[in-house]
């Protein structure tokens, strides 16, 4: 693009996936570290908070204000909880700026849907259609023609990464979706709450928000665009003694009698080309070990051919390819870098 070095906020630097965003960021070779919100540690200097980034990061945290944060940096992203980040959107988007939000708030198009499902208000749903729901993968073009990005989070990457082929075909029943996906503790947010406890979640895995989780709305939603008719899934979220990591199992039935070899070759073509895609030779599955700290989804798949069904199984951080760093690849379309720029490099092994 020509230009020098881009500069990028981060609002709700103090949680997790904030923390994960200036880590990211940080080892970006286009991008410097303009300014850093937080509401609890304004004033605080990052790495008096974060002390991984002590002698790394200098900035101190302040205060979240539009007109300043969007004075101080071109883009802008979002690390705030659900129900919070519209009013922040709110007021950034009439300033110019380029945001990309991790939160929920803009990845449903359907208002009534969301204030039905996260029971409250939308502030600002006529950014709803201006929206580009950040999966690079599937929706590049949008993300580089828009000024807002909804960028997914964990569940719903790991399942729509790993449907996509087979609804775009139309080789499985869009009926007969079962996901059930297994997520570490950050995924829950740097909180305090019981369940998070570690005598209450080590040597524990246990399933919740059954039949309920508010992230369902959000896969029918892209798995329906993909299929190209109204999609309904039974997805069941299920918390691990992990502190990242996730791993969806997906079964559904094959509409034909396709065996793996030509649906690990379906899913070859769909993906090809694609940095932080990997499609798994058969006989191997994805383990959230591989993935820790990196960008990349691992998709394994087998055939049942007792049921006619197909299990499909991926594995991503769910901090990075499932949050931090999906965001950043957004950015990187958004802004003409390489999408694998600041990304690209294997996870954390052992």
């Amino acid at each position: 693009m020509g230009r020098g070095m881009l500069k990028v906020a981060v609002a709700g630097a103090s949680g997790y996936m904030g923390a994960e965003l200036l880590r990211l960021l940080l080892n970006h070779p286009s991008v410097e570290l303009a300014a850093v919100t937080s509401e609890s540690y304004a004033g605080q200097v990052v790495g008096e908070v974060f002390p991984t980034f002590s002698g790394l990061l200098e900035l101190r945290y302040q205060k979240l204000e539009p007109q300043e944060l969007a004075s101080s940096a071109e883009v802008i992203f979002l690390a705030l909880p659900h129900k919070t980040a519209m009013a922040a959107v709110a007021g950034l988007y009439p300033l110019g700026c380029q945001i990309i939000d991790l939160s929920a708030d803009f990845r449903l198009k359907d208002a009534a849907v969301y204030e039905r499902w996260y029971g409250t208000r939308h502030l600002a749903p006529d950014l709803l259609p201006k929206a580009a729901y950040g999966l690079p993968e599937l929706n590049r073009e949008a993300i580089r023609d828009t000024r807002l990005v909804a960028s997914p989070g964990c569940y719903p990457t790991g399942a729509i990464l790993g449907l996509a082929p087979l609804m775009r075909t139309g080789v499985i029943d869009p009926n007969s979706i079962v996901i059930d996906a297994i997520s570490g503790a950050s995924g829950a947010g740097r909180k305090m709450e019981l369940y998070l406890h570690f005598s209450e979640l080590n040597e524990n895995v246990k399933a919740y928000s059954i039949a309920r989780h508010r992230h369902t709305p959000e896969i029918e939603q892209q798995l329906s665009l993909l299929a190209g008719q109204e999609v309904r899934v039974t997805f069941t979220p299920h918390l691990a003694p992990l502190t990242r990591g996730l791993l969806s199992t997906i079964s559904c039935h094959l509409s034909e009698g396709q065996d793996a070899a030509d649906l690990l070759q379906l899913f070859r073509d769909f993906y090809k080309g694609e940095p932080f895609i990997r499609i798994l030779p058969a006989g191997r599955v994805p383990e959230t070990k591989v993935v820790l700290g990196s960008n990349f989804c691992d998709i394994g798949l087998a055939v049942d051919e007792r049921t006619g069904r197909v299990i499909v199984i991926t594995a991503i951080d769910n901090l990075v390819k499932g949050g931090s760093g999906q965001a950043v690849q957004a950015m990187n379309v958004m802004c003409g870098f390489d999408e694998g720029s600041g990304l690209l490099g294997p996870g954390l092994f052992p």
